[in-house]
Protein backbone atom coordinates (compact mmCIF):
# COMPACT_ATOMS: atom_id res chain seq x y z
CA UNK A 1 0.00 0.00 0.00
CA UNK A 2 2.94 2.85 0.63
CA UNK A 3 3.67 2.24 -3.02
CA UNK A 4 0.29 3.47 -4.12
CA UNK A 5 0.30 5.98 -1.61
CA UNK A 6 3.42 7.63 -3.08
CA UNK A 7 2.47 6.92 -6.87
CA UNK A 8 -0.49 8.78 -6.95
CA UNK A 9 0.65 11.58 -3.96
CA UNK A 10 2.33 13.56 -6.99
CA UNK A 11 -1.22 13.79 -9.31
CA UNK A 12 -3.34 14.26 -6.05
CA UNK A 13 -0.48 17.04 -5.19
CA UNK A 14 -0.86 18.58 -8.55
CA UNK A 15 -4.99 18.27 -8.52
CA UNK A 16 -5.04 19.64 -5.22
CA UNK A 17 -2.85 22.68 -6.62
CA UNK A 18 -5.29 23.12 -9.31
CA UNK A 19 -8.88 22.70 -7.78
CA UNK A 20 -10.47 26.05 -7.01
CA UNK A 21 -13.15 23.85 -4.44
CA UNK A 22 -13.54 20.92 -2.76
CA UNK A 23 -16.36 18.61 -3.42
CA UNK A 24 -17.25 15.45 -2.03
CA UNK A 25 -16.03 13.50 -5.09
CA UNK A 26 -12.74 15.14 -4.59
CA UNK A 27 -12.41 14.24 -0.89
CA UNK A 28 -13.65 10.83 -1.55
CA UNK A 29 -10.41 10.34 -4.08
CA UNK A 30 -8.47 11.58 -1.60
CA UNK A 31 -9.38 9.56 0.98
CA UNK A 32 -9.28 6.14 -1.27
CA UNK A 33 -5.50 7.04 -2.80
CA UNK A 34 -3.89 8.36 0.44
CA UNK A 35 -5.74 6.72 3.82
CA UNK A 36 -5.00 3.83 5.14
CA UNK A 37 -7.30 4.04 8.54
CA UNK A 38 -10.28 4.95 6.44
CA UNK A 39 -12.51 3.33 7.26
CA UNK A 40 -11.46 1.95 10.71
CA UNK A 41 -12.88 -0.92 12.35
CA UNK A 42 -11.37 0.23 15.80
CA UNK A 43 -12.04 4.37 15.74
CA UNK A 44 -15.76 4.06 14.35
CA UNK A 45 -16.51 7.15 15.54
CA UNK A 46 -13.94 9.22 14.38
CA UNK A 47 -14.64 7.45 10.64
CA UNK A 48 -18.43 8.67 11.20
CA UNK A 49 -17.85 11.88 12.81
CA UNK A 50 -14.97 12.29 9.19
CA UNK A 51 -18.34 10.89 6.93
CA UNK A 52 -20.81 13.29 8.90
CA UNK A 53 -18.63 16.29 8.12
CA UNK A 54 -17.82 15.68 4.33
CA UNK A 55 -21.90 14.86 3.81
CA UNK A 56 -22.34 18.52 5.30
CA UNK A 57 -19.78 20.07 3.41
CA UNK A 58 -17.54 21.40 6.32
CA UNK A 59 -13.97 21.01 4.18
CA UNK A 60 -12.15 22.59 6.83
CA UNK A 61 -13.44 20.11 9.68
CA UNK A 62 -13.17 16.95 7.53
CA UNK A 63 -9.81 17.89 6.52
CA UNK A 64 -9.07 18.50 10.04
CA UNK A 65 -10.67 15.23 11.69
CA UNK A 66 -8.96 12.99 8.50
CA UNK A 67 -5.19 14.35 9.99
CA UNK A 68 -6.70 13.17 13.88
CA UNK A 69 -7.60 9.87 12.29
CA UNK A 70 -4.50 8.88 9.72
CA UNK A 71 -1.84 10.99 10.95
CA UNK A 72 -2.57 11.31 15.24
CA UNK A 73 1.06 11.66 15.65
CA UNK A 74 0.78 14.72 13.48
CA UNK A 75 -0.42 18.28 14.54
CA UNK A 76 -1.53 21.50 12.75
CA UNK A 77 1.57 23.99 13.59
CA UNK A 78 0.99 27.29 12.15
CA UNK A 79 -2.01 28.32 9.70
CA UNK A 80 -1.56 31.49 8.53
CA UNK A 81 -3.82 33.64 5.61
CA UNK A 82 -1.56 35.81 3.98
CA UNK A 83 -1.92 37.92 0.24
CA UNK A 84 -4.69 35.76 -0.85
CA UNK A 85 -3.55 32.41 0.45
CA UNK A 86 -3.65 29.89 3.35
CA UNK A 87 -0.50 28.39 4.60
CA UNK A 88 -0.65 25.25 6.38
CA UNK A 89 2.20 23.52 8.87
CA UNK A 90 2.04 20.21 10.26
CA UNK A 91 4.14 19.04 12.76
CA UNK A 92 5.49 16.19 14.21
CA UNK A 93 7.08 17.54 16.95
CA UNK A 94 4.92 21.12 17.43
CA UNK A 95 6.67 22.41 20.35
CA UNK A 96 10.47 22.88 18.89
CA UNK A 97 11.44 26.15 17.40
CA UNK A 98 10.68 26.65 13.65
CA UNK A 99 14.11 26.71 12.98
CA UNK A 100 14.56 22.52 14.93
CA UNK A 101 11.17 21.32 13.47
CA UNK A 102 10.76 19.36 9.98
CA UNK A 103 7.54 20.51 9.29
CA UNK A 104 5.03 19.87 5.98
CA UNK A 105 4.06 23.01 4.62
CA UNK A 106 1.42 23.84 1.66
CA UNK A 107 -0.37 26.89 0.85
CA UNK A 108 -3.66 27.66 -1.67
CA UNK A 109 -6.06 29.94 -1.72
CA UNK A 110 -8.98 27.70 -0.38
CA UNK A 111 -8.61 26.58 3.77
CA UNK A 112 -9.64 23.48 3.71
CA UNK A 113 -7.28 22.44 -0.01
CA UNK A 114 -4.03 24.23 2.17
CA UNK A 115 -4.71 21.44 4.61
CA UNK A 116 -5.14 18.69 2.63
CA UNK A 117 -2.44 19.52 0.56
CA UNK A 118 -0.17 19.23 3.88
CA UNK A 119 -2.12 16.51 4.31
CA UNK A 120 -1.67 14.30 1.61
CA UNK A 121 2.39 14.97 2.02
CA UNK A 122 2.35 14.29 5.02
CA UNK A 123 1.04 11.22 4.44
CA UNK A 124 3.81 10.49 1.25
CA UNK A 125 6.60 10.94 4.42
CA UNK A 126 4.99 9.13 6.69
CA UNK A 127 4.61 5.82 3.99
CA UNK A 128 8.58 6.55 3.15
CA UNK A 129 9.58 6.35 6.34
CA UNK A 130 7.45 3.24 7.66
CA UNK A 131 9.57 0.77 5.51
CA UNK A 132 12.06 -0.96 7.30
CA UNK A 133 15.98 0.57 7.14
CA UNK A 134 16.82 -3.11 6.00
CA UNK A 135 16.51 -3.83 2.03
CA UNK A 136 14.14 -6.96 1.89
CA UNK A 137 16.13 -10.30 0.65
CA UNK A 138 14.89 -12.87 -1.82
CA UNK A 139 13.82 -16.14 -0.46
CA UNK A 140 15.06 -17.84 -3.71
CA UNK A 141 18.61 -19.15 -2.70
CA UNK A 142 20.58 -19.83 -5.56
CA UNK A 143 21.64 -23.25 -5.45
CA UNK A 144 25.75 -22.81 -6.11
CA UNK A 145 25.69 -20.22 -2.92
CA UNK A 146 28.28 -21.89 -0.48
CA UNK A 147 29.03 -19.32 2.76
CA UNK A 148 32.24 -18.07 3.40
CA UNK A 149 33.61 -17.26 6.83
CA UNK A 150 35.87 -14.21 6.11
CA UNK A 151 36.59 -13.21 10.12
CA UNK A 152 40.47 -12.94 11.06
CA UNK A 153 41.24 -14.70 13.79
CA UNK A 154 44.55 -14.12 13.85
Amino acid sequence: MPVRIENHAATLNDRLRDSFALTAGFIADIISESCRRFPSQSQTGKTARVERLIASGAWTDAALALIDLELPQWQVRRLVYDEGEWYCALSRQRELPDWLDQSIEAHHADLALAILSAFVEAQRINAASSRTSVPAVSRDANPLYEPVICDNFG
